[in-house]
């Protein structure tokens, strides 16, 4: 590149791999490519780049009155996003209409430009540089819960569970459902308990290495928080038993009979409590609410308040927000 009329962007690209490590970290600094209107735009760029040839004309790229960016739009973008197995939707006029995309898609072909004159431009990692960009906003993005009086709380939370699973399907690996039914759990618990009669850990903190018998241990009682009941829960509260204590398993509402069948098969029946979370919730809610649904959000924000707090207390991931929505 010519120092003398160039940002001199770095320029580090591994074309034998998938991945690009920091190819285009000056330009995402300078232009601020992290929201969703430039990631729509980059990555249709990227699209439309690989059927020309360099040294490229920003003015190849535009409609014939020159005011907008030719074949930007929702349609396209969500093509190619599923071409990279993405599904959400990340824009709908696909870029279309933002009022910046016109300076971008200039300083774009500068800066494509001024790379090609030192080695080839490898557009098909780049695009897939700019998908990645497009999952980790989709990551970071908090989950919606959705106060809507047309329906019940447990809907509402339900819907927020299918939000997690649909990420966790996105990112292998993860366990968003697992992390926010604890931390309801504890936001509930937070709402109606001072705090110093329990304590809340990651979910991702397992019980052996702090010495704890569960979740949340409040007085003889011993909360386990999970999505999959399964012989090592037992376990546990097999020794809950034998340490005097009432052990409660809250789950999802499709594990229930699940948990319960285990505890019959281990001869405890009648000695666990097994809670779907939805109910856990609703039921409180609608007491301390006084069964006036007026009432009812106040209650129900005044939890999310407290899960927030606690995700930005003992997580590292802020993407397990929730933002809270009342119709």
């Amino acid at each position: 590149m010519d120092s003398t009329n160039s940002k001199n962007y770095e320029y580090q690209v591994e074309t034998s791999s998938p991945e690009l490590t920091s190819f285009v970290s000056e330009f995402e600094a300078e232009y601020k490519t992290t929201t969703k209107g430039p990631l729509a735009l980059l990555i249709q760029l990227t699209r439309m780049i690989r059927s020309k040839s360099f040294p490229l004309n920003p003015d190849d790229f535009l409609t014939e009155k020159k005011g907008q960016i030719a074949g930007l739009g929702g349609g396209n973008l969500k093509k190619i996003l599923s071409e990279h197995g993405i599904t959400q939707t990340l824009a709908a006029e696909g870029g279309r209409t933002s009022r910046g995309n016109m300076g971008l898609m200039i300083k774009y072909v500068e800066f494509l430009n001024e790379v090609h004159e030192i080695e080839p431009v490898d557009l098909e990692a780049l695009e897939e540089h700019w998908a990645e960009q497009i999952r980790e906003y989709f990551r970071n993005q908090p989950f919606t819960l959705t106060a809507d009086p047309s329906k019940t709380i447990g809907a509402s939370i339900e819907e927020l569970f299918e939000q997690a699973r649909k990420r966790q399907k996105q990112n292998p690996g993860t366990q968003y459902l697992g992390a926010i039914l604890q931390h309801l759990v504890g936001a509930k618990l937070s709402v109606i308990l001072p705090p110093e009669k329990f304590q809340i850990h990651g979910a991702s903190v397992a019980d052996s290495p702090t010495d704890r018998s569960g979740d949340f241990m409040i007085n003889t009682t011993i909360l386990h928080c999970t999505t999959a009941p399964g012989e090592p829960l037992i376990q546990k509260c097999k020794a809950n038993i034998r340490a005097g204590c009432l052990p409660i398993i809250i789950t999802i509402f499709d594990r229930v009979k699940t948990a319960l069948d285990l505890a019959a098969d281990a001869d405890l029946s009648g000695r666990i409590e097994v809670w779907d979370i939805q109910q856990f919730l609703s039921t409180n809610i609608s007491e301390h609410s006084m069964f006036d649904g007026t009432a009812r959000n106040t209650k129900l924000a005044n939890i999310i308040e407290k899960y927030n707090a606690i995700i930005a207390d003992v997580e590292t991931d802020p993407s397990l927000r929730i933002e809270f929505e009342a119709k």
